[in-house]
């Protein structure tokens, strides 16, 4: 099944950008009529979101949304197919990357941060093919295991490298760290019990993990966030680089609240490309909602 799927991936990868794009588009779109589970929570977590005041936009932005969804999907076969050179000549522009030059001439450590924005996984190559060193990107498994072989092959290209989302993966991500290389984690992963805490996230509580502020706060680390713009009609990718807004304090609560706002405000630019239809407020088996935290302690 992953040799198939694998020449799957590596045909979608070669058609023309504009092609592989308009075929996500329909194949969002018709994802959205057939599954109401995915239409339901795109619906739920972009309106309740409320980034469009106006009701009648609504219904418009979530068939954007729907579309722009399943664009993402099909652009993993360019970041895991494409060598980093053809993935490099579709990023068009390149805003911020003085702060990734600071950062090397500092000799620090870079966490790179990005959420389910745009096309973060071709961002995420097109920045470690510009690095000097390697790039670890912290990865949760697919829950089809058949998948997972091709994604690792996809990602552990050239100088990428993979780490779990377990307690290993993190003393990895660590080790880099100190090494002065770089790491990339998705700070609106709903993290596993004991590894988040609950934190507002567009009004909602949402369980955040812990681990961003906790790396960013290591000796010689820059942290800095980063978004994938997908241009419109095939024309390729910007890559926007930001600092984080502010120190992290070291107060959990406060950090992530941090963390989530800065997240919102990217969104806020690009926000039909924000993959709305992920379960972001669920509620990991063992975890304690905030609504009962009170009536159970």
């Amino acid at each position: 099944m992953s040799k198939l799927v694998h020449l799957l991936l590596s045909f979608l990868a070669h058609l023309p950008l504009s092609w592989l794009q308009g075929l996500g588009a329909v194949l969002g779109r018709l994802t959205y009529h057939a599954s109401p589970r995915f239409a339901m929570r795109l619906r739920e977590n972009l309106s309740s979101s409320k980034i469009f005041e106006k009701y009648q936009v609504l219904p418009r932005e979530v068939k954007r949304s729907a579309a722009e969804t399943g664009k993402g999907a099909l652009e993993l076969a360019i970041a895991w197919c494409r060598s980093p050179e053809d993935i490099a000549a579709m990023v068009k522009v390149c805003h911020g990357w003085e702060y990734v030059e600071q950062a090397l001439i500092d000799d620090h450590g870079i966490v790179f941060v990005t959420p389910h924005l745009g096309s973060y996984d071709i961002a995420g190559r097109y920045i470690s093919s510009r690095l000097p060193f390697p790039l670890t990107a912290m990865y949760r498994p697919p829950k089809l295991t058949w998948l997972e072989p091709v994604m690792q092959a996809g990602r552990a290209r050239g100088k990428g490298k993979t780490a779990p989302a377990t307690s290993a993966g993190v003393r990895v991500l660590m080790k880099a760290l100190k090494s002065g290389e770089a790491t990339i984690i998705l700070p609106d992963q709903v993290p596993g019990n004991g590894e988040g805490i609950w934190a507002p996230f567009f009004g909602q509580p949402a369980y955040t993990m812990t681990l961003v502020p906790r790396l960013a706060q290591m000796s010689r680390v820059t942290t800095l966030f980063f978004v994938g713009e997908r241009l419109p009609k095939g024309q390729g990718f910007a890559v926007h680089i930001e600092p984080l807004a502010q120190p992290f304090s070291g107060d959990k609560n406060a950090d992530c609240a941090q963390m989530n706002a800065q997240v919102e405000n990217l969104i806020r630019r690009f926000p039909s490309q924000y993959l709305w239809s992920y379960n972001r407020y669920k509620c990991p088996a063992g975890v304690i909602r905030p609504d009962n935290q009170q009536g159970q302690a």
